[in-house]
Formats: C-alpha cells, sequence, structure tokens
C-alpha cells in the first residue's frame, strides 16, 4: 500500500503538492509513481525561472524500467530544483514526500489549489 500523506494535495498523473504557507508550493511525484517506476537513476529537473502551465511537461524521472515525464500539476514559476537529485536520484525512492522533492512553484495568481485532489480522492483513484 502506497503512503499517500493527507496535508498534501494530488494530480491522476501520481505528482503531490505541497503549500509551503509563504505562498509557495513544493512538487514531486508520488510514493505510487516511484514504486511503479522502480529504481530511478537520472532525474532532469526543469530550469529556474521557467513559466510552464498547468498540465505542461515538467521534467523527467527515468528509472532501470522507464523514462517517465513529470506534468506540472498547477501554473507558475520554477523557484528553486532539489539539486541533490542530480547526484542521487534515489532519494525519491528513499523519501518521496521529503529529500526527494522535485522543485518549488511561485504559483500564477489564479491558481486554486483546491483544483487538485486531496489524499482521500487520491487514493481511490489508485484504488482502481
Amino acid at each position: 500500500m502506497s503512503n499517500v500523506p493527507s496535508e498534501l494535495k494530488y494530480t491522476k498523473s501520481h505528482e503531490w503538492v505541497r503549500d509551503e504557507g509563504d505562498g509557495t508550493v513544493t512538487i514531486g511525484i508520488t510514493d505510487q509513481a516511484q514504486e511503479l517506476l522502480g529504481d530511478l537513476v537520472f532525474v532532469e529537473l526543469p530550469e529556474v525561472g521557467s513559466k510552464l502551465v498547468a498540465g505542461d511537461a515538467s521534467c523527467v524521472v527515468e528509472s532501470v524500467k522507464a523514462a517517465s515525464d513529470v506534468y506540472m500539476p498547477i501554473s507558475g514559476e520554477i523557484l528553486e530544483v532539489n539539486e541533490m537529485l542530480l547526484e542521487t536520484p534515489e532519494l525519491i525512492n528513499d523519501s518521496a514526500f521529503d529529500d526527494g522533492w522535485l522543485f518549488k512553484v511561485q504559483p500564477d495568481t489564479d491558481v486554486d489549489l483546491d483544483d487538485v485532489m486531496d489524499a482521500d480522492s487520491y487514493e481511490a483513484e489508485i484504488a482502481d
């Protein structure tokens, strides 16, 4: 059973969103996603300063099984990337919700985090 922290928001494409309380959000891939991908061996992160729209491919995670796009759950500007992943992408496998975060975003002003699934909805989604 995958870990689904209740304080986060989720997407159908297995990204998580954490509101940092300071107007920014942190984004990563879910425990479910990293389990399905297997051992991660490479991460291509977005460029700081790039502006992306919800649904855009934002970066790539590559495992021994496959490469997979990570999609923007919300629209906004990339503020910071987790550079530790460039050397140790397996942090996502070890700690998907903590050390394995991908990037931080300044959301567009019209972004509503209620448009992203809560934990209960995501659990129902992955139970199928």
